[in-house]
């Protein structure tokens, strides 16, 4: 993408001049991110129409060392506003996920430095052109377009420039005698930290299954496998593939194979649709998996049989049941015993309780007195 922006949908039959008096949507993200010996910003601006179809995004890199959080995101505000007249768009909601710009948008309240006060004028002057503009205060995540759009314009600024011979410090181990090739830096935030303390870092958050966020305090940052890959060893990687796997998979319908010694994660429309029934073969171990219950299979037993046992049935209790089913065995819903016809009425009396009851076997119904 070019620093200019770029027009997304130029090949759509709808012009620009068709969508002049649709009320369209503008988000903006300006970042400012601090580095050992330099300040790197940007921005990102996306302006979509009102079923959020992307219309123009752009980034762009801001070269003042002395900019503060609140510039870059007027500056950004200040170019989406430009680009938005630019392209003949009249209506537009702006979104804004801080609370300061929007209360300077809205008039709540004054500028007190004297640049903010003219970035300010510029919104302002820019908004007059449009006939329909209204903020809109929102969270961060609606506006994680603009966001990760000025996110990758910070990082490929990314550069460490050091004198020959100064070190940097750990912020974990706090060791202050690394180069800079030692370190490792987070894409989506770029704080620092050896490679050692982050390679073990991961190793405990996959351990403990905690989120892989960034190391740094309060830091809402992931840590993503691609560019942890190199740190970590096969194993390592297969862990963090499978919980990628396993996120992506809604809790209750994930199927894991009930061999202790596999436990591998078996859940996907394609592997679960592969036959009909609910018998499975784990994709790992080739074990048997009934994946209606979520447990080995229970051959000669139907699911429903299988759930009567209780939530945690022994061997013996599978092997009973399914021995019952085949010699069309039936049991007493009072005293639990198993009841075979092999000759005489359909009067039986319990032994356990002395109560009428009655029990089904094949077409004949029994009394239990």
């Amino acid at each position: 993408m070019e620093e200019h922006g770029t027009l997304v949908r130029e090949d759509d039959p709808k012009s620009f001049c068709d969508i002049s008096s649709e009320s369209c949507r503008l988000y903006f993200k300006g970042l400012v991110r601090e580095q050992t010996t330099t300040v790197l910003a940007g921005f990102g601006v996306a302006i979509c129409d009102k079923d959020n179809n992307i219309l123009f995004q752009m980034k762009e890199p801001l070269h003042d060392s002395a900019i503060t959080d609140l510039e870059a995101e007027l500056m950004a505000l200040r170019r989406g506003l430009t680009e938005a007249v630019r392209l003949g768009i009249t209506h537009i909601s702006v979104y804004c996920d801080y609370q300061s710009i929007f209360e300077l948008v809205v008039g709540r309240s004054v500028p007190e430095q004297d640049n903010i006060a003219l970035l300010m004028d510029d919104v302002q002057r820019i908004r007059q052109k449009l006939a329909f503009s209204i903020p809109v205060l929102v969270t961060e995540d609606q506006t994680k377009l603009a966001y990760n759009l000025a996110m990758e314009t910070v990082v490929s600024e990314i550069r460490i420039n050091m004198p020959p011979g100064q070190k940097m410090t750990c912020p974990i181990c706090f060791d202050d005698d690394f180069e800079a090739h030692q370190m490792f830096s987070v894409d989506s935030c770029c704080h620092y930290f050896c490679l050692e303390c982050v390679r073990r870092y991961i190793n405990v958050a996959l351990m403990e299954g905690s989120v892989l966020g960034c190391p740094h305090f309060k830091c809402k940052s992931r840590l993503t496998l691609t560019s942890c890959s190199s740190l970590l060893t096969p194993k390592i990687r297969e862990m963090w593939q499978q919980r990628i796997n396993e996120e992506s998979i809604p809790v209750v319908d994930r199927v894991y194979c009930p061999n202790p010694r596999c436990s591998a994660l078996m859940t996907s429309e394609i592997e679960l649709s592969k036959s009909p029934g609910s018998m499975r073969s784990c994709i790992k171990c080739d074990q048997p998996v009934c994946i209606k219950c979520k447990v080995a299979w229970h051959c000669n037993l139907s699911c429903e049989d299988y759930k009567r046992l209780g939530p945690n049935p022994t061997e013996n209790d599978i092997k009973l049941k399914a021995l019952a089913n085949q010699k069309r065995w039936r049991q007493c819903g009072r005293c639990q015993h198993m009841i075979q016809l092999s000759y005489g009425c359909n009067k039986i009396v319990c032994s356990g309780l002395r109560e009428v009851a009655h029990i089904e076997i094949g077409q004949l119904r029994f009394r239990l007195v």
